[in-house]
């Protein structure tokens, strides 16, 4: 097997129409033919078939399913789900049946690549490393870097520690600022610690499952699965699909709750009113555990101000179930309907949301909203009854939220703006004092717009380095954040964009140097997913020609500049930040021959761990990670095991739970053990239809494909089942504009415009005036017409509601 443990799996000898059952299955979701890949129904034995097989986390979602890989002639020649993991106990989604073959498309990117030109010339590792090495030297302070939750945990902070540790530079952010910054704040807005309370588990045990303009069915369709199979063996629960279109996950719900956009703050409102008016909010819990928040108009924080709770029931009077179905257009039956389930104790419910809350200019608001109904209600802290955000990346909770790459974090839950904070950093990087630089750095947009600007004009940003993440296709508003940088004419010349890749992408297009990256089993990497579980995998495979680890890069650069005597890459003893020994003598880490002579991660991981326990995100040691499918922290150890955590502030689950308490939120930002339920008011979005452009465009994502399609576009499969992008209209629409099924259409914003075909009666099914674009094509990109308008607090962009016009082209 390797290194780490041998699974306890079976002989498959004589499974081949199992192994085609499985395959036709999950080709069958897709629409596509039969993978040429084995795709295993169950989990084979060492040997069999001549295959040698180990344990992974999937590359893809944030779920965190775990796969058996089957490695034959030193390539990844066969995938299986994992029965014994406990997240996905063997299933995996389409994606996830065909994840070995993306490491195999034809056009991986095996040598560094220099800009000559118009085009590009081959260059030696050595060469790149000298030539960030050169762009850093020049101008630390204008040197940012741009990650990702696709990052491993020891990807993520040897970033950080180079960048914060390092540089003394905070200009450090993930594409996770596009996709659950808002969910963090939300979480720190009520319980002062960031992260779900529940977990998986809460889809066994709920009798009402909430989707607030998530589409699990497609974006999560392993945890959807879990609830399908309940009804499957007859148990009863009740679905609710709160959304702006109908999706696949509609049509298993009972109730559909369409709603406008930014409805979902006026439905908050709404249930939290009929919880007091009716009398059905729980009174211990409340006066037990919670406070009443509102925001701070003159001075607008996560800590907003006090309020008693008849001040809490004031501002809730507007908001009657008619008036929430003047904002939100679901009618005002539907909301009572929701109010009468949250008002019921004997029920258990559970509230999903991702991308539709968090992409919103309002999402801190919105997350905090939801949190407050089901501490109100006191649907919460006990299995089946949570509030749960789940995450798009396979470790955006691991390596963004809980290693800390944004702007403004450290690691573990920490700020560069406290004092303190910086101070226990520095101790544990044995940095000389004042080494971390207090002021945040630019966040996601920012640092887009300073890149794309002139440094003549103000634009600070003059080198960003990219790993694991397609900007040039994900970054809203475009033809504003991103396409400048390949204008000839927009006084960029002296801006340098570095990208580490696996694939040519819309991103690399642009790049003036591209360095060729080893992805999933050809490296080793731990991930945290949605759930809190942290999951470890080691390298399977060899990455194809000169292909080489992120987290290698990192320390090479950081060597380099190290031995040019950049005072930042010393610690203060004089040693290198990134010094790791073997039988006490350093190990020359940085160079790639020597890179896996010993387990770099482990040494990152162990270093990191020290960072968990301030705020009660314990991890155990790298090794128990190695003999399990990941753990779900605080990770405590207890009679000589190590214990994970189920419910987070709950008695008999969680061990920092003071004996008595019930429930005790001891992060808490009242300082008191208290949540706090918060008061936000309904505002419209940033941009709504009118005369000129009449239609409200949302964005996102399909089954087959995951973000950008980067790597599921060269799964044959995959691409042949959905192989472009399309634009979803309502039938009356259509028939209005005269366009028919496969028509062209031109999509025009204020920002830009494309052209696709309209898909009439798809998938999805969005109302009359509204339309859907997927993001995935990189031939036609959807966020050339996004605007970048951001949530003030989380700085996440809302890339669900943008005024666009459409016209039929010949």
């Amino acid at each position: 097997m390797g290194n780490g443990e041998t699974p306890a799996i079976d002989v498959i000898q004589r499974r081949q129409f199992m192994k085609a059952t499985a395959m036709a299955a999950a080709t069958a979701v897709a629409g596509g033919p039969p993978y040429a890949l084995p795709v295993l129904a169950d989990e084979p034995a060492d040997g069999a078939e001549g295959v040698e097989w180990n344990k992974a986390p999937c590359r893809f979602c944030g779920t965190g399913c775990h796969v058996q890989v089957g490695v034959q002639g030193g390539k990844v020649v066969a995938v299986a789900g994992d029965r014994n993991a406990e997240v996905n106990k063997g299933l995996l989604c389409v994606k996830g049946y065909h994840v070995g073959s993306a490491l195999y498309g034809s056009d991986r990117l095996t040598k560094p690549l220099l800009r000559d030109g118009d085009g590009y010339r081959e260059i030696s590792w050595q060469e790149a490393i000298k030539t960030i090495a050169d762009r850093v030297e020049a101008a630390p302070e204008r040197f940012a870097f741009y990650g990702s939750g696709q990052w491993t945990i020891p990807e993520g902070y040897a970033a950080q520690k180079f960048m914060k540790g390092g540089l003394a530079n905070n200009h450090i952010d993930p594409n996770a600022r596009l996709c659950m910054a808002s969910a963090v704040t939300g979480f720190l807005a009520t319980y002062g610690v960031d992260e779900p309370a529940g977990c998986y588990d809460d889809l066994d045990a709920c009798d009402v499952l909430i989707m607030w303009g998530n589409n699990p069915a497609e974006m999560h369709p392993v945890l959807f699965s879990r609830v399908v199979d309940r009804r499957s063996r007859g148990e009863q629960i009740t679905l609710i699909d709160i959304s702006t279109r109908r999706t696949r996950t509609t049509e298993a719900c009972q109730h559909y709750l369409e709603m406008r956009g930014h409805g979902d703050l006026a439905i908050a409102n709404g249930v939290a009113h009929l919880l007091i008016k009716n009398g059905t909010y729980d009174r211990e819990f409340v006066e037990s555990y919670c406070n009443f928040k509102v925001p701070d108009d003159a001075n607008p924080n996560l800590h907003g101000k006090p309020i008693s709770f008849d001040e809490y029931k004031k501002q809730l009077e507007p908001y009657t179930p008619e008036h929430v179905e003047e904002l939100s257009g679901v009618p005002a039956d539907q909301i009572r309907m929701l109010g009468d389930l949250f008002g019921n104790p004997d029920l258990k419910i559970t509230s999903l949301w991702c991308m539709g809350m968090n992409q919103h200019t309002r999402g801190t608001a919105i997350n905090t909203l939801v949190h407050g109904i089901h501490l109100l209600s006191g649907h919460f802290g006990t299995p089946g009854d949570a509030p749960t955000s789940l995450t798009g990346q396979p470790s955006a909770c691991g390596t963004v939220r809980e290693v800390g790459t944004l702007a403004h974090t450290l690691p573990g839950g920490r700020v560069v703006a406290n004092e303190a904070h910086r101070q226990q950093t520095e101790e544990f990087w044995n940095l000389p004092a004042g080494r971390i630089n207090a002021t945040p750095g630019f966040h996601t947009v920012k640092m887009w717009e300073s890149f794309c600007t002139p440094t003549d004009q103000g634009g600070e940003i003059g080198t960003i380095w990219v790993q694991v993440t397609n900007p040039g296709q994900t970054l809203p508003n475009l033809n504003k954040l991103f396409n400048p940088k390949g204008k000839r004419d927009a006084g960029l010349a002296d801006k340098f964009l570095i990208v580490s890749d696996v694939y040519p992408t819309a991103t690399t297009r642009l790049a003036d140097l591209i360095l060729p990256s080893a992805m999933w089993v050809e490296k080793n990497g731990i991930f945290g997913n949605s759930e809190r579980r942290t999951q470890q995998w080691f390298k399977m495979v060899d990455p194809p020609g000169d292909a080489r680890d992120d987290c290698w890069q990192t320390i090479a650069v950081a060597h380099e500049l190290f031995e040019r005597g950049l005072k930042g890459m010393a610690d203060r003893d004089g040693r290198f930040l990134f010094e790791q020994k073997q039988d006490d003598q350093p190990v020359p880490i940085w160079e790639w021959e020597h890179y896996y002579d010993i387990n770099v991660d482990e040494g990152l991981f162990e270093e990191y761990r020290q960072f968990t326990r301030m705020k009660h995100k314990d991890l155990a040691p790298y090794v128990e990670y190695v003999n399990t499918r990941g753990m779900r922290w605080p990770v405590v150890e207890k009679d000589g095991t190590w214990k994970e955590t189920r419910l987070r502030f709950s008695e008999g689950y969680d061990p920092y739970v003071e004996e008595g308490r019930g429930v005790q939120f001891y992060h808490s930002p009242t300082d008191d053990d208290r949540a706090q339920i918060w008061f936000q008011p309904w505002v419209p979005p940033a941009e709504v239809p009118d005369e000129e452009y009449p239609f409200m465009l949302c964005t996102g994502r399909v089954l087959e494909h995951w973000h950008t399609g980067t790597m599921t576009r060269r799964i044959p499969q995959l691409n042949r089942a959905m192989p472009g992008g399309y634009l979803e209209m309502n039938e009356a629409d259509a028939a209005a504009h005269d366009l028919e099924n496969g028509d062209q259409v031109k999509i025009e914003s204020r920002r830009g415009s494309l052209v696709m075909p309209i898909w009439i009666h798809g998938r999805g099914q969005p109302p009359e005036g509204t339309v859907f674009i997927p993001f995935f094509d990189e031939t036609v990109l959807v966020n050339d017409l996004t605007l970048d308008a951001i949530d003030p607090f989380s700085k996440q962009p809302d890339y669900k509601k943008s005024a666009v016009r459409i016209k039929k082209v010949s």
